[in-house]
């Protein structure tokens, strides 16, 4: 069997998700060969995909990545037609680097030097310190602690009431900053991330709206 040497173009690559951006990758935001409402971001222990575990855990760090096409994961900048990335030419380093038939390379970069929101927008942009009061207010370590906790605890009431909590805040505050900068939700995903009641959805509660606000149930009970 000949060994394989270059890409096939399967796609596959591609369909798993976008590449986290570096700070080499800053060049091509400054030429806006990528713009904001290109990027998704991953925040600080939100659970999402690793391609170095091929398991869905917590990230250690802030992830600025390329956003997904529609409702899937597969990057917004493939073309499943012609089997072919339309930014090739300027595509992020991570997809310069990988080889699906050798991942030394990509292996190398990966969780290194990437890029932040903050990175990306500057710390005096108007909108960072609305980025620093999610951060503070609704940190996913917190969320993923009182997930943990629930599972195990006779009395979920108080968890659910702090979890609940979390969740509001994480809805104000990005409703709010949506309003004053009128925000497309392209950019409402780069600047804040997906809500948190969308990324804990089916952890064993119920989420619901009632009178306007955002309520919670814990249905996994043993």
């Amino acid at each position: 069997m000949t060994q394989q040497t270059e890409c096939r173009r399967c796609g596959t690559c591609c369909r798993k998700g976008g590449p986290a951006l570096h700070d080499e990758d800053l060049e091509l935001l400054h030429a806006e060969n990528l713009v904001y409402q290109d990027l998704l971001t991953i925040r600080k222990d939100e659970p999402a995909y690793s391609p170095l575990t091929d398991q869905v855990e917590p990230v250690t760090k802030e992830l600025v990545k390329i956003s997904g096409h529609g409702q899937s994961w597969t990057c917004r900048f493939y073309d499943p037609i012609h089997s072919a990335c339309t930014i090739h030419s300027q595509r992020p380093l991570e997809c310069r680097l990988l080889k699906c038939w050798d991942t030394n390379d990509i292996m190398e970069v990966i969780k290194k030097n990437t890029l932040t929101r903050l990175d990306i927008i500057g710390k005096k942009n108007p909108i960072a310190p609305w980025i620093c009061e999610q951060e503070k207010k609704c940190p996913y370590r917190e969320t993923n602690f009182l997930l943990r906790t629930l599972s195990s605890s006779p009395h979920p009431s108080p968890l659910l009431t702090e979890l609940t909590a979390i969740i509001r805040e994480d809805l104000t505050i990005r409703t709010r900053a949506v309003a004053q900068f009128h925000l497309s939700l392209p950019l409402e995903l780069f600047y804040f991330g997906r809500p948190v009641f969308q990324v804990i959805r089916g952890k064993g509660l119920k989420i619901f709206e009632k009178q306007g606000e955002i309520h919670l149930d814990y249905v996994n009970r043993a």
